[in-house]
């Protein structure tokens, strides 16, 4: 969510604080309501967000040099899982998890409805462009990644950015930083079409730990344990092979679409992660998964009643693949199971708003007592629970 503690809050309270200063520079990308960016050509992959958000994410992406679509896609699948109704236990808000105040100062009317609502998603990412950017404004004089700073800023506040002159040495901002720079690389389509997408190091070992399942009684929430007899459900199964090779997923089917890059069906290779769909326009509706083998077939925990088995993959569902990378299968995010509800990053105080500034960065002594408590690790982030309100993927 968007400034989740006080630390944060204070230090971001200095963006809105500087206001002519720090937001003028910005003003010129965001006057006219219409992005401007440059140097941020990287475009999304297909079928990595909901077509709904393609276009405006794409667009709004591009609001200023130092963002771009795939990393504004990443940061909203790490707050929201693209859901536009979550809400966190502090009360962060809609698809980009804006607190009230945050959205007071940075709410933008996306969809030119002449409304800026938190809880409609156009709006949802306008603001978070608007918000990036402005943080990256504020911190453009720091030296190093200007990306990462500005990834820095809005997890530990631009004035902690400022002051270390980077990256802040809390685990949790650099966990933060290389998490959503990793997550970004999932969702950028090829810098040239048809190129080839690196193959999985890891893969023939994952392979092997499912050939060994073969003949094995599908359980539905199956993730092989002695007291399940050690039976597997689809996600269950890709899970257990990959983390036989040391590789750590998400529990649940639609998060592990995430785990890496995106390779097209004639670049598919042994030990490609493959999925389906009830809507082929929206990841967050893929139910199925399982692991590819070469000549059109998969390893597949199909359904109950049924064992693992060969199957063919070109059915009609079929919404792509995925290549496992362990950076960016260790950057998921992690989820609650909190009846949808997205766990909160950083529970605390929301920014406040342009009529109550604050200076522009909290004590030291603040932020760094902040830190540690704030996102999971990315350990964490592995290996935690599936997304909120998800059941184990079942066909």
């Amino acid at each position: 969510m968007v400034l989740r503690k006080g630390a944060t809050a204070a230090a971001a309270a200095g963006v809105v604080a500087v206001g002519f200063i720090g937001l003028v520079t910005f003003g010129t990308y965001a006057a006219s309501g219409t992005p401007q960016g440059r140097g941020n050509a990287a475009g999304l992959s297909p079928g990595t967000v909901p077509a709904a958000y393609q276009g405006p994410i794409e667009q709004w992406g591009r609001l200023c040099p130092d963002l771009s679509p795939p990393l504004l896609a990443a940061q909203l699948y790490q707050e929201s899982g693209f859901d536009p109704r979550a809400r966190s236990g502090v009360g962060a808000e809609g698809l980009a998890q804006f607190m009230p105040g945050t959205w007071a100062a940075y709410g933008t009317d996306g969809n030119n409805d002449g409304r800026k609502d938190p809880w409609e998603p156009l709006d949802a990412i306008a603001s978070a462009a608007t918000f990036d950017c402005a943080l990256a404004a504020y911190v453009a004089k720091v030296p190093g990644d200007r990306q990462s700073n500005m990834l820095a800023a809005y997890n530990a506040g631009p004035g902690a950015v400022t002051k270390y002159q980077g990256v802040p040495p809390y685990r949790e901002t650099q966990g933060y930083v290389r998490n959503i720079l990793a997550t970004s690389r999932s969702f950028a389509a090829p810098v040239s079409p048809g190129a080839p997408v690196e193959v999985s190091a890891q893969s023939a070992g994952a392979i092997y730990f499912a050939q060994d399942k073969l003949g094995t009684p599908y359980l539905w929430g199956g993730d092989g344990l002695d007291s399940q007899n050690g039976r597997f459900d689809c996600s269950g199964l890709t899970k257990a092979a990959f983390e036989s090779v040391g590789i750590l997923l998400p529990r649940v089917a639609n998060d592990q679409w995430y785990a890496g890059p995106h390779p097209s069906r004639d670049q598919l290779r042994p030990g490609d992660l493959v999925f389906w769909a009830t809507d082929l326009t929206d990841p967050r509706s893929i139910h199925h998964v399982g692991i590819y083998v070469g000549g059109g077939y998969m390893i597949n925990a199909p359904h109950t009643g049924a064992v693992i088995r060969y199957d063919k993959i070109d059915t009609k569902e079929y919404i792509g693949a995925t290549r496992v990378t362990s950076d960016a299968a260790q950057a998921l995010p992690n989820r609650n199971a909190d009846g949808g509800v997205i766990a909160p990053s950083r529970p605390g105080d929301p920014a406040p708003t342009p009529s109550s500034p604050a200076t522009p960065s909290a004590p030291a002594a603040q932020v760094a007592q902040a830190a540690p408590a704030a996102r999971p690790t990315a350990a964490a982030a592995a290996g935690g629970p599936a997304r909120s309100g998800q059941t184990p993927a079942k066909n």
